[in-house]
């Protein structure tokens, strides 16, 4: 399991993360859900440890990050086995989609070019994986920075608001892979403003509110939250969409 602990974050004077815990769970996808600006990208920055927190814990499969680290301490990231995807998707484009996928994989996988022909096949990207980034749709893209991050057999991928710019029928799309994901036995955790997409696709949902979690259950909590504060989220959320 993929465990935070009494995450503590700050920026400058601004408190991001006050006492956060949550577990990822190996074949579950978490959703994280909330307002902006209350500390859910710190927090997947922290589990991917590419943002150290300043108090708290982490672990990974029986391996413990401990912070504050001492002075001159350095820690080995668990990476690839911890993967990011960010909405940005930071493809290279003047590479093609084929080149991005593989780029980070030569030193990571031996068998990355057999496992590119699964991944296209499970992603249905055979007919654009040779375009590059500007000849490809969004929905296109997204498949593709997945791929990319599949391709390192990672065992954890969190995801930033990766449907963001997507359709209903792209974000469909991409809830079918998830569930792929999930069956393979992937940790999957998920930041998204779309709260049907939360509802279709979470084991577990965690609300964040000024840098808590505030509610956190399965996803029957959308349905019926427990707290005053998840209700209000939730009614204005439903006013938006």
């Amino acid at each position: 399991m993929l465990t935070a602990s009494n995450i503590h974050k700050s920026f400058d004077d601004k408190v991001v993360l006050n006492g956060v815990d949550v577990t990822i769970k190996p074949g579950e996808i978490t959703c994280a859900i909330g307002p902006s600006g209350t500390g859910k990208t710190t927090l997947l920055r922290a589990l991917g440890l590419l943002d150290y927190p300043d108090e708290g814990e982490i672990q990974m499969d029986g391996q413990e990050y401990k912070f504050p680290l001492e002075e001159g301490e350095a820690i080995d990231p668990p990476w690839p086995q911890v993967t990011v995807v960010f909405q940005s998707l930071f493809l290279w484009p003047h590479l093609t989609l084929r080149e991005n996928i593989m780029l980070p994989a030569r030193n990571v996988n031996p068998a990355a070019e057999k496992d590119l022909i699964g991944l296209s096949k499970l992603f249905e990207m055979d007919h654009f994986i040779d375009h590059y980034p500007n000849e490809a749709s969004v929905g296109q893209k997204q498949r593709v920075a997945l791929a990319r991050a599949l391709i390192l057999n990672p065992k954890y991928i969190l995801m930033d608001e990766i449907t963001a710019a997507l359709d209903i029928e792209q974000s469909a799309r991409i809830l079918t892979k998830l569930q792929h994901l999930k069956e393979r036995g992937i940790g999957i955790f998920l930041i998204t403003h779309a709260i049907g997409f939360a509802k279709n696709a979470a084991d577990q949902v965690i609300f964040m509110d000024e840098g808590q979690i505030a509610e956190s259950g399965s996803s029957d909590i959308l349905i019926k939250p427990q707290t005053k504060r998840l209700k209000e989220f939730l009614s204005i959320a439903e006013l938006a969409a």
